[in-house]
C-alpha cells in the first residue's frame, strides 16, 4: 500500500503496520540465521535465555541493533497517544527503513553484514525482496 499524503493519517498508519509486520518477520529471520552461523562456529547455544544473552551482548549479534532500534522506534510510534505520531512521522520511519535495507557506503556496518546474511541464507533473501517489494 503506497502512502499519498492528501489519503490522511490511518492510511500512513496502516502502510507502517504491514511493513512492520514485514520486518518483523526479516528480523526473525535474521536472528535464526546468525544462530546458525554462530552455532557452526561455537557450537549450540544452550536455551532460549543463553541465547537472548548473546544476542543482546554478544558482539556477533551487534550488527544487527540498528534493526532492532528501527522497530522499537516504529512500535513507540505506532503507541503513542500524547501527542499521537503523525503521518509524517509514519513516512519517516519508512524512510528510515528503506534506507537501512538499502545498499550504504558503510565498510563495516549494518549493510555489508546484513547483505552476507541475505547471500547465505534463502528464506533472509526471499524477505529482503518482499521487503523492497513492499517499500516500493
Amino acid at each position: 500500500m503506497e502512502y499519498h499524503p492528501e489519503a490522511g493519517p490511518d492510511q500512513a498508519r496502516q502502510r507502517l503496520t504491514e511493513l512492520r509486520e514485514t520486518l518483523l518477520t526479516l528480523h526473525k529471520a535474521l536472528l535464526d540465521s546468525e544462530r546458525t552461523a554462530y552455532e557452526i562456529v561455537h557450537g549450540p547455544v544452550a536455551s532460549p535465555g543463553a541465547f537472548l544473552q548473546l544476542v543482546i551482548n554478544d558482539a556477533w549479534f551487534s550488527w544487527l541493533r540498528p534493526i532492532t532500534t528501527l522497530i522499537v522506534q516504529i512500535d513507540e510510534s505506532l503507541a503513542a497517544k500524547n501527542p499521537p505520531a503523525t503521518p509524517h512521522d509514519f513516512e519517516q520511519l519508512i524512510s528510515d527503513m528503506r534506507a537501512l535495507l538499502s545498499p550504504s557506503r558503510e565498510a563495516n556496518g549494518f549493510w555489508k553484514r546484513y547483505w552476507v546474511a541475505v547471500q547465505r541464507d534463502p528464506a533472509v533473501e526471499v524477505l529482503h525482496n518482499q521487503m523492497e517489494q513492499e517499500l516500493g
